[in-house]
């Protein structure tokens, strides 16, 4: 939450990081979870290893993004 935070935040205000994380921490279809194992596939940004190892842990059926790095999954 707090990497959505900082995008939102940099990129339109911090009012409006405040508002669209308010909003994502009461919403009825926001499921939190926490990933049991790191996998350490990402490379070019290690830090966005946390959202490949949660859409893995989380049996999700998409990862939505424009980052080239991640395009190792393609090969998976």
């Amino acid at each position: 939450m707090s990497e959505y935070y900082e995008k939102l935040a940099s990129f339109y205000s911090v009012y409006t990081a405040n508002l669209v994380t308010d909003i994502l921490l009461v919403s009825t279809n926001v499921m939190f979870a926490e990933p049991f194992y790191k996998w350490l596939l990402i490379d070019g940004d290690p830090d966005d290893n946390k959202f490949v190892d949660l859409f893995i842990s989380s049996n999700a059926n998409y990862l939505v993004t424009n980052y080239h790095h991640f395009d190792i999954l393609k090969n998976l």
